[in-house]
């Protein structure tokens, strides 16, 4: 067993890139879920009715999980090789993960608008869109110079 300080954290990088996206995942997700339960609260009290549409919203953030993972991966394979990207697993990871926090903070405003109103949907999805490509392009330029150190 090597138990060299390298190779001690040799899938920091790893396990970071993932475990910071999914906790903003977690995070945005649950700010998000938390409104979309007020709407509804807000619906039933006043014997209208609540929108299940919410559930989409509430859910958004939860793909920048899948990022992370994705990342991990391409991460894992350059690992078996010998190389460690520490860094890149950390801000990566946080990038992702603000994503998904920010995208569930403006999926709770959603949440608190279509319950009140009971339209806008598609305009609140457009906005988590673009709050999604900023994950998106950072798992992308991320596998882009991932991709430069495995030769591919």
């Amino acid at each position: 067993m090597d138990t060299g300080v390298v190779s001690q954290f040799k899938d920091l990088g790893l396990i970071l890139v993932l475990a910071l996206a999914a906790c903003g995942s977690a995070a945005g997700a649950g700010v998000a879920g938390m409104a979309a339960v007020g709407a509804w609260k807000k619906n039933f009290a006043q014997n209208k009715s609540a929108s299940f549409l919410l559930v989409a919203l509430v859910g958004a953030p939860l793909t920048q999980t899948i990022y992370g993972n994705i990342v991990m991966t391409k991460m894992f394979e350059l690992a078996s090789k010998g190389q460690y990207f520490w860094g890149v697993g950390a801000f990566a990871g946080l990038a992702i993960g603000f994503s998904a926090y920010y995208q569930g903070k403006c999926a709770a405003c959603a949440c608190d608008a279509m319950g009140e109103t009971g339209k806008g949907f598609g305009n609140y999805l457009a906005v988590l869109g673009i709050i999604e490509t900023v994950a998106l392009f950072v798992m992308v330029f991320t596998l882009i110079i991932l991709g430069k150190f495995s030769g591919a």
